[in-house]
């Protein structure tokens, strides 16, 4: 599904002067309907990395293939259609903070040019997913972080996305909600959607057991089917 061959990935200062290596020779493969964790420190690539999977970045070398496409080459025109087979959950939600639960939704596919008809079918559908039907008419800030997430997480689904990258999700939560956010993102996982985590948060990886691609200096130093949190 998702292929990482030799990539690496350099940024230059303003002043073009010094050059930022944040992904260097990179290789790995993921499978449909896997859960990888990616961590390491601040600074180590990770968050370049979702972005180059989101075509958001382009490779300085190598290559990046997501259902055959190559991510690299790939036109402009055509990045929307990838870009709806990917779903994504932020640290900071990024919820609109004018609408509702339910409104912020039924924007993702309002932006698209859905019908009303599918609007009324699908958005009820992934609140239940998220389990927060009652929530629909609440704004963001009649929620707590935890139920933020999930909406988050809803918006992410509303396409049925082939993958969901997950960029800290658990950040801003208390252990308690971040524990839950995490088994919603293993239901999610269990029906089929691939599932990318990025995360600090050593409890978290070493209770899921799942595959883990450790980063250092932008280099993958790790790559272990059941991985662990290793300072």
């Amino acid at each position: 599904m998702i292929s990482f061959k030799e990539v690496s990935k350099t940024f230059f200062t303003r002043a073009g002067h010094k050059q930022i290596i944040a992904l260097n020779g990179v290789s790995f493969e993921i499978k449909p309907a896997e859960f990888v964790s990616i961590v390491g420190k601040s600074g180590a690539g990770k968050t370049t990395l979702l972005k180059l999977i989101l075509a958001e970045e382009r490779p300085t070398r190598g290559e990046i293939f997501f259902n055959g496409d190559n991510l690299g080459k790939i036109k402009t025109a055509k990045l929307p259609r990838i870009r709806r087979k990917i779903g994504t959950v932020f640290q900071d939600y990024k919820l609109l903070p004018s609408k509702t639960a339910y409104e912020n939704i039924a924007y993702i596919l309002e932006a698209v040019g859905a019908e009303e008809n599918e609007i009324l079918r699908n958005v009820p559908e992934v609140l239940g997913i998220v389990g927060l039907e009652s929530r629909a008419q609440n704004f963001p800030e009649e929620l707590s972080a935890g139920e933020r997430q999930r909406i988050a997480i809803a918006r992410a689904l509303i396409h049925r996305p082939k993958v969901i990258l997950a960029d800290e999700p658990t950040g801003n939560l208390d252990p308690y909600c971040a524990l839950d956010i995490i088994k919603l993102l293993l239901k999610i996982n269990e029906i089929g959607t691939t599932v990318i985590l990025s995360t600090h948060d050593k409890e978290i990886i070493n209770r899921l057991g799942k595959r883990v691609l450790t980063l250092e200096q932008g280099a993958l130093v790790r790559d272990e089917e059941r991985g662990h949190f290793i300072l």
